[in-house]
């Protein structure tokens, strides 16, 4: 029995989209596009025109209606196409629960901070009707729904959303800096040990012509060059009796 009537409704309102496009104009497209286009980048509801509380369904519809008025087969604005991939990007964050669940965390945050500083402002007044009210609950409900609640708290979610980005992109620097760090010592190392190889297999290149060169000098020492002259060797005593080594008088 139920999907009859989901049925009738899915046609009823794609019907009504229908209708509904082909009375906007030109103009009120290009309008929506720069409307998109100029949001808080950071909060994928404002792209969506959608309250804090939308649930998963109400995204899915808000997509689908705004994306076909920027549709770019369908909207001749030369931005149409950031616009529409502007919207997809936003309900995508919106229907994964991770992302929904950090958005809707730094909104409570937000929404927590306004009222303690309304709290902190009413606790001022003196008027016994609002102290009442406040102690019921009642005036922080008539508060949060009221306008100029909703557009503090929207700008309080820019703000800490913000303030949250900033901190992650620092972070990000610095875990990017380290590892440059790192890196950088990693290569230094290798290199270190590059070049230690290659000397240790130099040295060992030339251990033959090492070994030969100490087995000549230890068979006649080292030859003279041409030209040069020599000492002649030390011996304690000349067989000829011509050189006779002194005694060497120590002290």
């Amino acid at each position: 029995m139920g999907e009859p009537n989901k049925s009738t409704s899915t046609a009823e309102e794609d019907l009504l989209l229908k209708t509904f496009f082909a009375e906007v104009s030109e103009v009120e497209r290009d309008n929506e596009v720069i409307r998109i286009l100029s949001c808080f980048k950071l909060n994928p509801f404002e792209y969506l025109k959608l309250p804090f509380d939308a649930t998963p369904e109400e995204v899915k519809r808000q997509y689908r209606k705004l994306s076909l008025l920027v549709h770019p087969d369908k909207c001749k604005h030369p931005q149409s196409k950031e616009a529409f991939a502007a919207l997809a990007k936003a309900q995508q964050l919106l229907l994964d629960e991770q992302e929904r669940g950090y958005i809707l965390s730094q909104v409570i945050a937000a929404k927590e901070e306004l009222l303690a500083k309304r709290k902190k402002h009413l606790k001022k007044d003196t008027a016994s009707k609002i102290k009442s009210l406040v102690e019921e609950g009642k005036y922080e409900q008539q508060y949060e729904r009221t306008e100029e609640f909703k557009q503090e708290l929207k700008l309080k979610v820019r703000e800490i959303l913000t303030d949250q980005e900033w901190r992650r992109r620092k972070m990000q620097m610095r875990i990017s800096e380290e590892e440059g760090r790192l890196k950088k010592d990693e290569e230094e190392t290798k290199e270190m040990w590059k070049k230690k190889r290659e000397h240790e297999e130099q040295w060992e290149g030339t251990r033959e012509q090492r070994v030969s060169s100490w087995r000549d000098f230890m068979k006649g020492g080292k030859k003279a060059k041409k030209g040069e002259t020599r000492p002649p060797k030390l011996k304690t005593e000349d067989p000829n009796k011509s050189y006779v080594q002194r005694p060497v008088k120590r002290g």
